[in-house]
């Protein structure tokens, strides 16, 4: 379970924006969560729980997570496809020169915050 060592690293950027900007305290934090980021979103909350509690400047945040669909590119017809639905093979020609292009994320969208 990697969701922990997320949620760690998220705090720790958190803390450095609330220090640059005299953020005193954080509402509500929103994240983009990648489909095939392998970030399984209810551990993640459950972790966000656990650490939060522990932690002053997010002891009230509410987590709001929002999901990145995933998307790859297919560089022989130049098309884009859904990455879960077809995986690495383009539906469209049957090439297997693709790469992808969104889903993969975990982006600090939105920290709704109160300054000094």
């Amino acid at each position: 379970m990697h969701e922990l060592s997320i949620v760690t690293h998220v705090a720790e950027t958190l803390d450095e924006i609330a220090a640059e900007n005299g953020i005193t305290r954080i509402g509500s934090v929103t994240l983009e969560i990648g489909e095939v980021s392998g970030i399984i979103t209810d551990y993640f909350v459950d972790c966000w729980d656990y650490f939060k509690v522990r932690h002053p400047l997010l002891r009230e945040a509410v987590l709001k997570l929002e999901e990145i669909k995933a998307v790859t590119f297919c560089e022989d017809c130049k098309r884009e496809y859904e990455t879960v639905k077809y995986a690495k093979i383009c539906p469209y020609c049957g090439s297997e020169h693709t790469f992808l292009v969104t889903g993969n994320e975990c982006n600090i969208k939105e920290i709704e915050a109160e300054t000094d």
